[in-house]
């Protein structure tokens, strides 16, 4: 998902502006949600600018990152690993094909 070059550019911008500051975990994890809700607005009636919602993704991924890093977590590691819960909470036998919550399969 993330490679090296990316987390590092995004540290790099951050140093440059002195935003460290503000990057608590608390302040990061507080964008994700003002920026995913900045995303849901982008399909509030009906289909996407695709630029726009290119733009917003992106913003939600930055702060997704930067808290990642903040907490000392490895973005790839953390979605693999949640995978292989989510796997057995829905396996395929039961789950395929359905919405239904895993307590309800």
């Amino acid at each position: 998902m993330t490679e090296k070059l990316v987390r590092d550019a995004l540290r790099d911008f951050v140093a440059e502006r002195n935003w460290q500051q503000f990057h608590s975990a608390e302040n990061l994890a507080k964008s994700i949600s003002i920026e995913a809700g900045e995303l849901l607005e982008c399909f509030q009636w009906g289909d996407a600018d695709v630029d726009s919602a290119k733009h917003e993704l992106a913003d939600v991924l930055t702060y997704c990152l930067l808290l990642a890093d903040h907490l000392g977590l490895e973005p790839n590691a953390i979605v693999l690993e949640k995978l292989a819960l989510t796997r057995e909470k829905y396996p395929v036998e039961k789950a395929r094909g359905r919405s239904d919550k895993y307590d309800r399969l």
